[in-house]
């Protein structure tokens, strides 16, 4: 069988090693060295200042906004996984959908102005977009519209781990960048995320609302919650990072042989040219859905599992009041799949996919 992914594991001998000193000092939780450790050398690997480690993703999305004071309505992509969508819903913060380019399949900056002409353009206190596949969004321009409007920019960066926008970091872009460390990611501690904030402000006040609102003195200063990466966590994510420079490499070297076997047979993503890689995924898309659903059952009738990402367009979604129709996202939702990426993923079992997917 070959999923569209598998989590990277190290040898288990090396990740007993850090949990030896979690049992060696009993401290499993709240601020403990190995996420200190962890804490520290992300943030140099990645080039960033202020880097708070989080129980997960969705739960860096949902505290930006709090911290941002962002209350009512975010503009956002509605071609994303659903936790962009669904962590604003939850915040009882309505997402104003500004549909995405054709050929980057990120969010559309003259879209976004349409939104902001409109009736609820007053409303407005954010933009959320995202770097969809790893493929930087239009920052220098997002970031004219949020200067000029006085709104924040709250990028869901999941998927831009270790990618570098004009030789700096682009977690450092927007207000906050957010990550998640999901067991599927190219980088992961299992359940995890992180929030990257540029105020140092407010960077001090994240670390109060992930711990019930404690300060440093140990009083309840803030309203919290209970957001903290436990020491078993962060002992996974040490171990990972030790393989990172690896596995991307491995990573790339496959994406190289997709493109190589697969040409001109089908679009794919136009990436950020100011932007580098980091290999995360590859999408394909294919001429119209029914080409794409008979092609997915040929593939798992062999054995073969990729994914429909991203799949249906968000603005669809049940929860979602009646908006304008996003007729591009929806167009590539219905036309989009990923192919089986991981670092062990054999170059043979590469050439297997691709020749059924010719079959298909």
């Amino acid at each position: 069988m070959i999923n569209v992914t598998k989590p990277f594991l190290p040898d288990i001998r090396e990740y007993e090693s850090y949990l030896q000193s979690i049992y060696k000092n009993n401290w499993l939780t709240n601020n403990g060295p190995l996420e200190q450790e962890l804490t520290s050398r992300l943030s140099d690997y990645l080039g960033v200042k202020n880097l708070i480690l989080v129980a997960n993703g969705t739960l860096a999305l949902t505290l930006a906004y709090r911290l941002l004071g962002i209350k009512k309505h975010a503009i956002t992509t509605p071609f994303s996984y659903v936790a962009t969508t669904s962590s604003l819903v939850w915040d009882n913060i309505k997402p104003e959908f500004a549909d995405i380019a054709s050929k980057t399949f990120t969010i559309d900056v003259p879209q976004i102005e349409k939104v902001l002409a409109s009736s609820i353009g007053a409303d407005i206190e954010a933009i959320v977009p995202v770097h969809v596949f790893g493929n930087g969004c239009d920052i220098d321009n997002i970031k004219k519209i949020a200067d000029r409007e006085k709104i924040k920019v709250v990028y869901d960066a999941s998927h831009t781990f270790s990618v570098k926008y004009k030789n700096s970091s682009i977690l450092n872009c927007g207000d906050i960048s957010t990550l998640s460390f999901h067991a599927t990611k190219l980088f992961h501690t299992i359940e995890g995320g992180a929030l990257i904030i540029n105020d140092d402000e407010l960077f001090a006040r994240a670390k109060q609302m992930i711990n019930f609102g404690y300060d440093s003195s140990g009083d309840i200063s803030d309203i919290g919650l209970n957001a903290k990466l436990s020491e078993f966590h962060a002992a996974m994510g040490l171990a990972v990072l030790n393989h990172i420079d690896d596995i991307i490499e491995s990573r790339k070297i496959i994406v190289e042989h997709y493109y190589k076997l697969l040409g001109d047979s089908f679009k794919y993503p136009e990436y950020n040219k100011n932007c580098t890689l980091n290999y995360s995924y590859f999408p394909i898309l294919f001429k119209d859905e029914s080409s794409l659903i008979q092609c997915i059952e040929h593939l798992n009738n062999n054995g073969v599992f990729p994914k429909r990402y991203f799949y249906p367009s968000l603005n669809t979604l049940p929860y979602i009041e009646s908006q304008d129709e996003m007729f591009v996202s929806s167009d590539i939702s219905n036309r989009i799949m990923c192919l089986p990426l991981y670092p062990d993923l054999k170059l043979k079992e590469v050439d297997f996919i691709v020749k059924l997917i010719k079959e298909a």
